[in-house]
């Protein structure tokens, strides 16, 4: 017997569960149906495409219509979902013709995504003001940016996504004003000794940074001229916000269980409060292991982890999300970080109690050349003594694979007094003889 899925949105999560579908199990029909006109977009990639760091935009999309269709799959482009009858397990299209139709389903997955946040402040409706995190809303910007006359660029908001588009800004020659109504950059994910290196990156590159500063106004007559906090007025040709985003889950109305803050409230198997709705990516809840318990966390790697769970589930292979840990990284003009879990300021607002232990050292052994100082801070639970987030800097990359390793610990409820004596090996190529790891939670309290 045929299992009929429908699932609404085909960017990381979506894909990933119509390809677990499709590719593991039989009797699967599955209708994809999407918004806009392409599928599979890397919005994570937008700002290197923009600063020119790579070429062409055409690798940022890593599959699409025709290879699901290939599978036997059905996808509807550039179609909306007005509603969704639960009841009757049916979900209302309108293609962009103005075709209308019902589309049933056996199993629905809700793969919306999030939408940005917008504040109304007066003249937000001002032209050049521009979001970032649709493939056509990168088109945009990159044309923008293309135009002579756009000599200055504002950047509203100092998290993962204005960071870096303001640099990508910069790389286009262009004055870049960088606001957040936060004192320091990227304060969600990293403490201060972390964003005090960030701030000063940028800084040296030329960014002009107005933080602690909440936009409170644009002006302009037709196209915004200039930005308005309580500290001054900046002449600006062009605005782009990345305050941030909310989870898209309109659709489910009153009818899905949601989180307090509108996010779809999924269990381990990605199931909605409704047994044949599943929620995935952006727009749904995941488990954290850092918390032991519900969060959002709203990252492209955890989308495509829950779109794979949502598959197997639907398949029939009953298995359960291992949970995850919202690691992350960046990096901008040659600074990288990385992080995972919970930092010591945002770890009290979850109501943990934590300690931590820091470490600045050198990468390898002092008689090695390309050596690079790495900045290390674990973060533990104070009574259980278990680690609950990490966070590293450097201008060297290769501290991009030791996250990995806080993050299973993290999984794994691994302490900071196991991770004293952890068997870490040495080559003065990578590292040194007591790693700066195991140093790190040796001088843990």
């Amino acid at each position: 017997m045929m299992t009929k899925t429908v699932i609404i949105g085909s960017n990381h999560a979506g894909i990933a569960a119509a390809n677990t579908l499709l590719d593991k199990f039989e009797n699967q029909e599955v209708v994809l149906i999407e918004k806009t006109d392409h599928i599979s977009y890397l919005s994570c990639g937008t700002a290197l495409w923009v600063g020119r760091q790579i070429e062409e935009f055409d690798g940022l999309f890593y599959t699409d219509s025709e290879e699901f269709k290939a599978k036997g799959a059905t996808i509807h482009m550039s179609t909306d979902v007005t509603d969704v009858d639960y009841a009757n397990k049916t979900v209302h299209c309108v293609s962009a013709d103005g075709t209308e139709w019902d589309e049933s389903y056996d199993k629905l997955v809700l793969a919306t995504g999030s939408l940005p946040i917008a504040p109304k402040v007066p003249g937000h409706d001002l032209k050049n003001i521009q979001f970032m995190k649709k493939f056509y809303e990168g088109q945009q910007i990159d044309h923008l940016l293309d135009q002579d006359e756009v000599k200055t660029v504002a950047v509203i908001g100092a998290g993962y996504i204005g960071v870096e588009i303001a640099e990508a800004a910069k790389r286009r020659g262009k004055n870049v004003l960088l606001f957040d109504a936060a004192e320091r950059s990227l304060p969600n994910y990293y403490d201060k000794w972390f964003t005090d290196d960030m701030d000063k990156n940028l800084a040296d590159n030329g960014i002009e940074l107005h933080l602690g500063e909440l936009v409170e106004e644009y002006r302009g007559t037709e196209k915004v001229e200039a930005v308005v906090t309580a500290k001054g007025v900046y002449e600006v040709d062009v605005v782009i916000n990345a305050i941030g985003f909310r989870p898209n889950s309109e659709l489910g109305k009153d009818h899905l269980e949601k989180f307090v803050n509108g996010a779809y409230l999924v269990d381990r198997h990605q199931q909605t409060s409704d047994a044949d709705v599943y929620a995935v990516g952006d727009c749904a809840t995941v488990y954290s292991n850092a918390l032991q318990d519900t969060a959002y966390i709203a990252l492209a790697s955890n989308a495509v982890r829950t779109g794979l769970v949502a598959g197997e589930n639907i398949g029939g292979n009953k298995i359960e999300s291992p949970g995850v840990q919202g690691s992350n990284g960046i990096t901008i003009f040659d600074l990288h970080m990385v992080s995972t879990g919970y930092s010591v300021q945002s770890a009290p607002r979850f109501g943990l109690d934590v300690k931590y232990t820091d470490i600045e050292d050198t990468q390898k052994p002092a008689f090695m050349k390309d050596n690079d100082n790495v900045k290390t801070r674990i973060v533990y639970d104070a009574k259980t003594r278990r680690i609950v987030g990490a966070q590293m800097s450097s201008t060297t990359s290769e501290i991009g694979m030791a996250i990995h390793m806080f993050s299973l610990a993290i999984a794994k409820q691994v302490t900071i007094d196991e991770l004293a004596l952890l068997d870490l090996f040495f080559l003065p190529h990578y590292n040194q003889p007591y790693n700066y790891i195991n140093k790190a939670a040796a001088a843990a309290e």
